[in-house]
């Protein structure tokens, strides 16, 4: 598989954001969904996935919209409220009619919102007291918007580009998604605007998965999934291709080493991550957990995820953000970039609170009466940094409505899809 190049931006934060071109891979398909009234342009893709779409005129008019506000804040003072820091970090493009807020993906919520949320989760950790809960790699409020400040005009420009292209480049996908998860019709002449949609009939390439569907013909008719047409159990990725953090900070690296262990079937060590993924001290962020998936693995193919975005779920209920889960892991045959936080509450295994954190969502289990399951890789072991704590096991499968309601407490309520 072909590496993608990285552009490393100038500057005092240059670990902190990059610059790169987001190339298109691969036409195969599996599923089944398809929109009434497209067949002239040919069916949806059957998993409902897309592959990269095309920068339009239009769509580098909002990039270039986006891009000049920022540069016409100059420089942040250090000085400034959270509020003030979240208005000039939080800015938000109108894609094709689907809403991208930087630092936070696709949303639903409005710009003024999303930086009231920001600002609101910066207050709070700047009053907690310091040993108020342990940081496990998820880089908080406070962290991202003070990251922001010091970037200079220029670097932030770049910064602010280069994330909006990579969103603009996904969203046919986005509009897929909301199509099956949230039921939302399909712009008229969808599949003409976005042939990266629609279904090719090319023969199935190798991954590593537990196993490869047969792709079917595309139905004739529009039909979204439930949580029933969905099979009873799922998993993915080698449970042997794990790790537990090296440092406190790189859930991010550790998370990012095995889905891209899952993809190449080579182990390659946390360090490397943490370099691509930009981690601080501070953490990671999920933006770059993103990034870093699209440009290192091939999950993002078109006969898997498609590429991966950022994806606000504070409007999901429980049974859409599972239906969420089924389709990516089922359909997908790909890794899920969980985002929760770790609090005893969700966690039993936990013997203290702890931060935002970053897991790897890797199937589920269907049980009827009784409480459906989410398998995920966790990379925190908490007895790895305090002997006297409980070993935690890198293999989870556990209550899925605990997991939801920890992804929904983080005050970004978004995943990596």
């Amino acid at each position: 598989m072909s590496r993608r190049p990285l552009l490393i931006l100038a500057g005092t934060l240059v670990v902190l954001l990059a610059v790169t071109p987001f190339i298109p891979r691969g036409e195969d398909d599996d599923g089944a969904i398809a929109p009434t009234g497209e067949g002239k342009a040919g069916a949806l893709r059957p998993a409902t996935t897309a592959g990269w779409s095309r920068v339009t005129p239009q769509l580098q008019d909002e990039i270039d919209r986006v891009v000049a506000e920022g540069r016409a804040l100059g420089r942040v003072s250090g000085r400034a409220t959270p509020e003030q820091l979240a208005a000039s970090a939080v800015r938000c493009a109108d894609l094709e009619g689907q809403r991208y807020c930087l630092g936070t993906g696709w949303t639903e919520d409005t710009q003024d919102q999303v930086r009231d949320r920001m600002a609101n989760a910066a207050r709070r950790i700047a009053a907690r007291p310091a040993a108020a809960a342990r940081g496990t790699g998820d880089l908080d409020a406070a962290a991202v918007l003070e990251q922001r400040a010091r970037l200079s005009p220029t670097a932030r420009a770049a910064a602010d580009r280069a994330e909006l292209t990579m969103a603009a480049r996904s969203v046919a996908k986005v509009w897929l998604l909301r199509h099956e998860i949230e039921g939302v019709p399909l712009p008229s002449g969808f599949l003409e605007a976005h042939p990266e949609a629609r279904a090719v009939p090319v023969a199935k390439t190798s991954a590593r998965t537990s196993a490869s569907p047969t792709p079917t013909a595309a139905p004739t008719r529009a039909s979204v999934k439930t949580m029933r047409d969905y099979p009873r159990r799922v998993a993915i990725l080698n449970p042997k291709q794990v790790a537990s953090q090296n440092r406190t900070y790189w859930c991010g690296p550790t998370s990012m080493q095995m889905i891209a262990w899952g993809w190449r079937d080579r182990h390659q060590k946390q360090r490397h991550w943490a370099r691509r993924l930009h981690t601080t001290s501070s953490g990671s962020s999920v933006y770059d957990m993103v990034r870093v998936v699209n440009q290192s693995t091939g999950w993002d193919r078109e006969d898997h995820a498609g590429p991966y975005i950022v994806l606000d779920i504070g409007r999901y209920g429980f049974r859409k953000w599972m239906l969420l889960m089924m389709r990516h892991l089922a359909d997908y045959h790909a890794p899920v970039v969980l985002h929760p936080v770790l609090l005893k509450r969700f966690y039993p295994y936990l013997d203290d609170d702890a931060s935002g954190h970053f897991q790897v969502g890797r199937g589920y289990t269907k049980r009827g009466a009784k409480p459906d399951l989410l398998s995920y890789f966790e990379p925190w072991n908490q007895q790895r940094f305090d002997p006297s704590e409980p070993y935690i096991s890198r293999v989870q499968w556990r209550n899925a409505y605990k997991s939801y309601r920890a992804n929904q407490a983080h005050y970004a309520h978004n995943v990596g899809v």
